[in-house]
């Protein structure tokens, strides 16, 4: 069962008894998701899935795009058929809409924060569970970047996965992964400064991630840089903080608040009577 029947079922159960008792289902009608606030667009595609599961009769006409920006009062699609249909599946596209317009438009901010530097914006897997497909999609949407999916398919060895192994099994495993796994990167967390030293030191590795340091601390890190290797900055990043960071020549900036803090947009659907 996939992500979109599973927000079905579990929105109408055995039967939208409203619509069952108080719409003709012979009855027709026109409806439109229209943008009650300025946004950036994503989930229109998701949405437009979620009409056509409930009904595959419904006659869908894409206005909009995923990444365009909406002001209060564009429509974003139409609907056309069985009316009741139309209002079985309205909740559950909505909320699909809204809250991957909000990750897209909170992405759009940070975007335009850090426009003119070299920096790029990554997301992370602080993603609503069942979902993550949907959000990094958004992400796109509003200008950032991917990081990695899942634990499958990038190696990110962070400070809890450190303080299991030793320095020694730490060279000998990346020294496995380059043998058996040559395509697959890999990057390490750095809390400490000299952990940048050790780590930049390091054969095989493309990444270092910056964790919680200060612009000045990222400045002395990026010293330690050669042209295989890419710093990512990454915790307690804002809005207020972020271009500083990118200032600084970072190569990426992950944000984990572009999924986790996002509020949906305001986006209804309407009848055309």
């Amino acid at each position: 069962m996939d992500i979109i029947e599973l927000a079905l079922r579990e929105d109408i159960g055995e039967g939208d008894v409203t619509s069952a008792y108080f719409i003709d289902p012979k009855q027709t009608a026109t409806a439109v998701i229209v943008a009650r606030e300025s946004c950036i667009l994503a989930g229109g595609d998701v949405a437009a899935e979620v009409f056509r599961r409930v009904d595959p009769n419904l006659h869908i006409k894409i206005l909009r795009q995923d990444g365009e920006r909406l002001e209060r009062d564009d429509r974003v699609m139409e609907i056309f058929g069985k009316a009741a249909a139309t209002l079985t599946a309205e909740r559950t596209a909505l909320n699909f809409i809204q809250r991957l317009s909000g990750v897209a438009t909170l992405t759009r901010r940070y975007v335009d924060v850090i426009s003119g530097t070299s920096a790029v914006l990554l997301d992370t897997r602080k993603t609503t569970p069942g979902i993550r497909k949907f959000e990094k999609a958004a992400i796109v949407a509003g200008g950032g970047t991917n990081h990695r999916f899942g634990l499958f398919d990038k190696i990110l060895v962070k400070d809890n996965h450190l303080l299991m192994i030793s320095d020694n099994a730490l060279i000998e495993a990346i020294a496995r992964v380059r043998k058996e796994r040559p395509d697959m990167s890999i990057e390490l967390e750095a809390d400490t400064l000299d952990q940048v030293r050790r780590f930049a030191a390091l054969d095989g590795i493309g990444r270092i991630l910056l964790d919680n340091m200060k612009p000045e601390q990222i400045r002395q890190a990026l010293a330690f840089k050669r042209s295989e290797l890419t710093f990512e900055a990454s915790g307690g990043i804002d809005l207020e903080t972020i271009r500083d960071i990118a200032a600084t020549g970072v190569d990426y900036i992950s944000v984990g608040s572009l999924t986790y803090s996002a509020r949906a947009m305001d986006l209804s659907l309407d009848f055309l009577v």
